[in-house]
């Protein structure tokens, strides 16, 4: 999959375009194709970072992609606009550029009806058909981080946090904050929407005021999920309702409806429930109350994959290997195209030594979202293999992402490359003494210790010859920190800096 990053440096030039929802020109640098492409390429990885799909329940997502393209038919700006559920218990929802929208069924447990729904997905169709992610990056508010974390996930968007590459890109454009003008156009023009399907815009005013109450009570998961990048307000409850009387108000409410489409999964609600404990629990290393609370959710709801795999990231916190496969493998067999699933079982079989089946899980688990840990793995079975060339590659894709992962992938790169491409990471600089000697400082750019250092200065003697001389740095160069060694060669006049690093090793 090409990096989708690349598309942040392809708007070098100024343009102005017209806001497809309000008319109004604004300034925005990327190109309709680029966000179209963007939205496209983010938003499988996207749904894989954020729990994946809802599976468990068709007619649930049969029903909300109804609602949405109900609401889609009427926008302002057509574009080939997807609605998906996630199987994710934070109350959240998103659209990606190009009108990829995600709601969570997190979020959908905490509706009331059918003229809520629409609240929710006409205000992210908005989001999409005005640019608001376009005009974020234009104003580069948007920047490309390498994120990694454990490899156990302790809630279901934390594994979000383990995208490496351009898939980290998604849960930016998630996870950004935007404006508060973006958000009072996407609430007015979304009950726009809502009207003209046919839907009471009341809704709206309805879901503002749930979402303040939520926020007052300050509850954990709804402040980490909607709330984060889209703060409700008494200012826009009033808002939203001084919208509301502008408009018609004999629309569809759709109570029952939404009370019959939703009942399989508010059925399920008390298992979900003690599935997030659990996790908690893991996440605070209580791991007999988590292991009951996860069987907990599967005597309620055994179907559902996610609590098969917290039992086994239980099993794998305590080194139990075999029976962390076992769960993993259940897990896999009721859903076979989550990431995290086969990234897990690959971990466990590693430590196992069942190589060959590891790498199998693991490249299984790249194909669906690209993680540090799964990279780290696979270039360290490399490495035992003696493939250093394949080895190097894993570890290249996270050597400079920070973490556990990112810091221990570049030392093993180092490790491998440094003997032959010392002065890749070895820097060199040159001066003069007082007496205008050449004096060489080296510069350890590695986040390891080095020893054995030496380098070779090309200088002409004094009958003009070219001559080379090769000295070494004594002793043992700590990770940032810096050596010099006065070559007695001169006189040096500045300019070009004649030495070469030519050898370095990690030391032991």
């Amino acid at each position: 999959m090409r990096n989708i990053s690349l598309i942040f440096l392809l708007a070098s030039l100024t343009a102005c375009s017209v806001n497809p929802v309000t008319g109004k020109n604004e300034l925005v640098l990327v190109s309709e194709g680029q966000e179209l492409q963007m939205g496209l390429q983010a938003y499988a990885p996207s749904q894989q970072s954020q729990g994946g799909v809802y599976d468990v329940d068709p007619a649930l997502t049969s029903y909300v992609q109804g609602v949405g393209n109900r609401l889609a038919v009427v926008s302002d700006r057509q574009l080939p606009y997807e609605f998906a559920v996630l199987n994710n218990s934070v109350p959240n929802a998103w659209a990606l550029p190009g009108g990829k929208i995600a709601i969570n069924r997190g979020l959908l447990t905490e509706l009331n009806s059918e003229a809520e729904l629409a609240a929710v997905l006409g205000h992210e169709i908005v989001h999409a058909a005005a640019r608001h992610s376009a005009q974020q990056m234009s104003r580069g508010l948007l920047s490309q981080v390498l994120v990694v974390a454990t490899a156990v996930a302790t809630s279901d968007s934390d594994y979000g946090n383990l995208a490496v590459g351009g898939a980290s890109v998604g849960a930016q454009l998630i996870n950004s904050r935007y404006g508060r003008a973006a958000e009072l156009e996407s609430d007015k023009y979304g009950m726009e929407y809502m009207a003209r399907a046919g839907y009471d815009p009341q809704g709206a005013v309805e879901l503002q005021q749930t979402f303040v109450r939520l926020s007052e009570g300050r509850r954990t998961d709804w402040l980490s999920g909607l709330f984060a990048s889209h703060p409700p307000s008494q200012a826009r409850v009033e808002a939203n309702r001084a919208t509301a009387a502008a408009l018609a108000k004999d629309g569809k409410v759709g109570k029952a409806e939404y009370q019959a489409a939703m009942k399989k999964t508010l059925a399920a609600k008390p298992a979900y429930d003690a599935y997030d404990e659990g996790r908690k629990a893991l996440s605070e290393k209580r791991t007999d109350e988590a292991l009951a609370l996860a069987n907990k959710a599967i005597d309620l709801f055994p179907q559902e994959a996610h609590f098969h795999a917290l039992r086994g990231d239980i099993r794998l916190t305590q080194d139990n290997y075999d029976w962390a496969v076992t769960n993993y493998t259940r897990a896999i067999d009721k859903r076979n195209d989550f990431f995290y699933y086969h990234l897990q079982r690959g971990l466990a079989r590693n430590e196992l030594g069942q190589t060959d089946a590891a790498v199998a899980d693991l490249n299984q688990s790249l194909e669906y979202l690209p993680t540090a840990p799964a990279h780290y793995t696979l270039g360290s079975i490399a490495e035992r293999r003696g493939d250093m060339s394949a080895a190097m590659q894993h570890y290249k894709v996270i050597a400079e992402a920070g973490g556990p992962y990112g810091d221990a992938a570049n030392a093993a790169l180092v490790k491998l490359e440094l003997p032959s491409n010392p002065s890749a990471y070895v820097l060199r600089r040159c001066d003069a003494d007082a007496n205008g000697k050449l004096v060489v400082t080296v510069k350890n750019n590695t986040n390891v210790t080095v020893q054995g250092v030496a380098f070779v200065v090309q200088y002409n003697d004094s009958a003009g010859r070219p001559q080379q001389m090769q000295q070494a740095v004594r002793g043992q160069i700590p990770s940032g920190q810096v050596a010099s060694v006065n070559t007695g060669l001169g006189p040096y006049q500045g300019g070009n800096c004649p030495v070469t690093v030519v050898s370095a090793q990690v030391a032991e």
